[in-house]
């Protein structure tokens, strides 16, 4: 068991749910290492989209609104931030803003960027963890240190009976390592 089978295993789970949409960069053309977790999720499945990462976040918090389980995906943890908006603003507090009757389920997946073998440089490598959990009321945080912790934190955030949503935080350095 490693890092990146695990993580492939959660996908192809993912993948088999009929309410289940990949959406993000990166999801059906190669450009960074959460493709390759993705590769044999059908293309049918995927959505792929250009660098407007606030747009994908309110993308997937409708689709979630209409009954799908978006699974959300920013390359790298410094993308996310740029759907802050409404990630914090909508998604998190939606609940409340609508008296418990909106309860979109999005499992937003991104990762901390590798510094190994290359360092991405301060703008793709850096930890928003804290922040996120400080920030966040509604949406569960779960920092993805150890494989053995991947799977079953992928299938908890899908089968959520509260139906919040969850940001799973991976380890791109774990990647490639067995």
């Amino acid at each position: 068991m490693n890092y990146k089978s695990e993580l492939i295993k959660s996908m192809n789970y993912l993948s088999k749910k009929k309410d289940t949409l990949f959406i993000g960069q990166s999801v059906l053309y190669s450009g960074n290492a959460i493709f390759n977790t993705l590769k044999s999720v059908s293309k049918v499945k995927k959505i792929e989209m250009p660098v407007f990462e606030d747009i994908q976040a309110g993308f997937c918090t409708g689709l979630a609104l209409q009954g799908f389980v978006p699974i959300c995906i920013y390359p790298r943890f410094d993308f996310l931030i740029l759907a802050m908006n409404q990630i914090v603003n909508h998604l998190d507090k939606i609940r409340h803003m609508s008296s418990n009757e909106f309860k979109p389920k999005v499992i937003i997946r991104t990762s901390i960027g590798s510094k190994n073998p290359l360092d991405g440089g301060v703008q793709h490598t850096q930890n928003y963890t804290n922040i996120f959990k400080k920030i966040l009321t509604e949406i569960e945080v779960v920092r993805l240190t150890k494989p053995t912790q991947i799977f079953s934190e992928y299938k908890k955030a899908y089968l959520r009976k509260d139906l919040k949503s969850t940001l799973m935080i991976e380890d791109g350095d774990s990647y490639n390592k067995n």
